[in-house]
């Protein structure tokens, strides 16, 4: 493809808008809705996020990982401990979520700080997983340097000959999840003319006669 052609690809986004009054009172109560729309869109996997994350000296990387719980305490996903995102995130817990629903012309985009799950919630999801998965975590050094892809299926030979085919597959050491707990979260509905809609909830603090607290304010963005 000429640098032409790649400049010509555009689309006009024509699917609707969003207004203040669309929005629920807080921000995960609106992702849950979304969510529910791209589910229902029938979008290839609605729950895919893009997790990015930095080293310690700031050194920025991104991917691809499937969410897989929400509540009002924030964003689950799973992963390695041991893997680039889980070594810069828990080196450095700022980081970014990016929910692109390309389908529906809307993202969102969610900012906040990364904390690990206790061993008991890793444990409780580990158990729902695929044998074959719960398999791949043991055989994965996930991120790190492996000399050829029959080494990675001579690792899951080995974690298959290991644990046989019944019974329980334990939790690898080095296997867990992160919470990401918001601190912003914006809703993006792409609109005609590149003047698309761009709401953001922000976490403020507050104080009143029982003392300090949080609120979630709204603010609209420049597209």
């Amino acid at each position: 493809m000429s640098d032409r052609e790649l400049a010509d690809l555009r689309r006009e986004y024509a699917a609707g808008g969003l207004d203040e009054e669309d929005l629920s009172t807080d921000p995960v109560t609106m992702f849950r809705r979304w969510l529910g729309d791209a589910t229902a869109a029938g979008l290839h996997e609605p729950n895919a996020m893009v997790v990015a994350s930095a080293s310690p000296d700031g050194t920025p990387s991104a991917r691809l990982v499937l969410l897989k719980g929400l509540d009002d305490r924030g964003f689950v996903f799973y992963t390695n401990y041991a893997s680039r995102k889980g070594a810069e995130l828990t080196g450095n817990p700022a980081c970014a979520l990016l929910f692109p629903w390309h389908d529906l012309e809307r993202q969102v985009r969610v900012d906040g700080s990364a904390t690990r799950l206790t061993a008991e919630e890793n444990a409780g999801y580990f158990d729902t997983r695929p044998r074959g998965s719960q398999l791949g975590a043991w055989a994965s050094p996930q991120s790190r340097v492996v000399g050829s892809r029959a080494e990675l299926d001579e690792r899951y030979g080995a974690a298959a000959e290991r644990f046989g085919t019944d019974g329980d597959v334990p939790l690898p050491p080095e296997w867990g999840g992160f919470r990401v707990a918001p601190e912003a979260v914006e809703f993006w509905q792409g609109r005609r003319g590149r003047m698309h809609d761009r709401l953001r909830y922000r976490r403020v603090s507050t104080s009143s006669a029982t003392g300090p607290g949080q609120r979630w304010a709204v603010e609209r963005l420049a597209p």
